[in-house]
C-alpha cells in the first residue's frame, strides 16, 4: 500500500442513495436520544412521527447532506426519504447558507442556526395509481457527476436565457401535465374502481375506462414531451441528460406491451433509468433490461418516509436472544 490517500470507489445511481443513509444516520440518532419519536414500519399511520417530528429529522438531514456534499442541491432526495414518496417544492438555498460556512463556525451553532430558519419547501403526498409499478434499472456505467451537469446547465440558462426559458416553461408544463393525468387516474381507480380494475382485463366497453385509456394516453405523451425537452436542454447544455444509448433503451422499453413511462430519473446522464409498467408487465421488462446489461433494482415506491425496520430477521434474533432467561442457552450465553 502506498502512502498516498486511497479513495474508494462506489458505484453511482443517481437514485439518492447518500441522501437516504444521511436521512437514516440522524433519524436514528434523534430517535435514540429521544428527540424524536418514529414508529415501526408495520404499525400503522396513526402511530407514525409528528409532523413536526419529521420536520426535525427533515432540517438537520438536510443540513448534514449539505455539509457532506459541500453545497446545497435540490433537497428533494432527502426530503423524499424523510416524508416519502411526494410532489416537491425546493427551499431557498439561503436556508442553509449557515451550513455551507462552516468554516468559522462550531456545529451547534450551524444547527441552531437551521432550526430556526422558516423553512419554504413544499412537499405533497403523491403515489402511483393502483396496479402500476415503477422500476428502476441500473446500466452499470458508472453514473454522470451531478454537480458537473448542474453547472453546465447554469452556464447555459445564463448565456442563452430566452432560449432557455422557453425549454424550461415547456418542461415544467409537461411534468405538471403528467402529474395531473397520473391524480386523474388515482381519482378515476378511487371513484370507479370496478370499471378501472376491469380495464387491465379487457378492451373499454364504458365511458369510465374509455376516460381512464385517454389519461393514460396523456399521461405517455407527456412523458415522451418531458423526454424531448430534457434532450434539447443536455445538447444546448452540452451534457449528456438522456444519452444515445439511454435513448435507444428508453424507447425499445417504452415500445414494450404494458410500458406507460420511460425515462432517466433526476439530473439524467449515465445513471439509472426507470419505467412504470402496467398490471403484470414487470417481469417481461425485467427480463428484457437483464438482457442487454440492465440490473433491475429490487426497490418500490413508499409513502411513509422515515420509520424504524421491524422486518430484518437479524434483529428478531438478537432481541430474541437478549430477553431469554439467563439459564436458558442461546449463542449469547455460549
Amino acid at each position: 500500500m502506498t502512502g498516498e490517500k486511497c479513495k474508494p470507489e462506489v458505484a453511482k445511481t443517481g437514485l439518492g442513495s447518500s441522501a437516504a443513509m444521511t436521512t437514516s444516520v440522524v433519524a436514528a440518532l434523534l430517535h435514540y436520544l429521544g428527540a424524536v419519536n418514529l414508529s415501526c414500519s408495520g404499525q400503522s399511520s396513526g402511530d407514525n412521527a409528528s409532523g413536526r417530528e419529521l420536520d426535525l429529522v427533515h432540517a438537520i438531514a438536510q443540513s448534514a447532506h449539505c455539509l457532506a456534499q459541500g453545497k446545497i442541491g435540490s433537497g428533494f432526495d432527502v426530503s423524499a426519504a424523510v416524508y416519502g414518496s411526494q410532489r416537491y417544492v425546493r427551499f431557498s438555498p439561503e436556508i442553509l447558507s449557515s451550513a455551507q460556512a462552516i468554516g468559522g463556525t462550531v456545529l451547534p451553532d450551524v444547527v441552531s442556526d437551521v432550526l430556526t430558519q422558516r423553512w419554504d419547501h413544499e412537499n405533497k403526498q403523491f403515489s402511483l395509481p393502483p396496479l402500476m409499478t415503477l422500476l428502476l434499472g441500473e446500466p452499470g456505467t458508472g453514473g454522470s457527476s451531478t454537480p458537473s451537469m448542474v453547472g453546465s446547465v447554469k452556464r447555459w440558462l445564463k448565456s442563452d436565457p430566452e432560449k432557455s426559458r422557453d425549454t424550461w416553461s415547456k418542461l415544467a408544463i409537461a411534468n405538471s401535465t403528467l402529474e395531473n393525468q397520473l391524480r386523474i387516474l388515482k381519482g378515476l381507480s378511487e371513484n370507479h374502481h370496478e370499471a378501472y380494475e376491469s380495464m387491465w382485463a379487457e378492451v373499454a366497453t364504458n365511458q369510465h375506462q374509455e376516460l381512464i385509456i385517454r389519461s393514460l394516453l396523456a399521461a405517455r405523451d407527456a412523458c415522451l414531451e418531458i423526454r424531448l425537452h430534457m434532450r434539447e436542454m443536455g445538447i444546448a447544455a452540452g451534457v449528456p441528460i438522456e444519452p444515445d444509448s439511454q435513448t435507444r433503451l428508453l424507447d425499445a422499453t417504452m415500445n414494450m406491451e404494458g410500458v406507460l413511462l420511460a425515462g432517466v430519473p433526476g439530473a439524467g446522464g449515465f445513471d439509472a433509468v426507470f419505467s412504470v409498467v402496467l398490471g403484470d408487465a414487470s417481469n417481461a421488462v425485467a427480463h428484457a433490461w437483464s438482457s442487454v446489461g440492465v440490473l433491475p433494482l429490487p426497490v418500490r415506491e413508499d409513502c411513509r418516509g422515515v420509520s424504524l425496520e421491524d422486518a430484518d430477521p437479524r434483529t428478531r434474533e438478537v432481541s430474541a436472544a437478549v430477553t431469554e432467561e439467563p439459564d436458558e442457552p442461546s449463542l449469547l450465553h455460549r
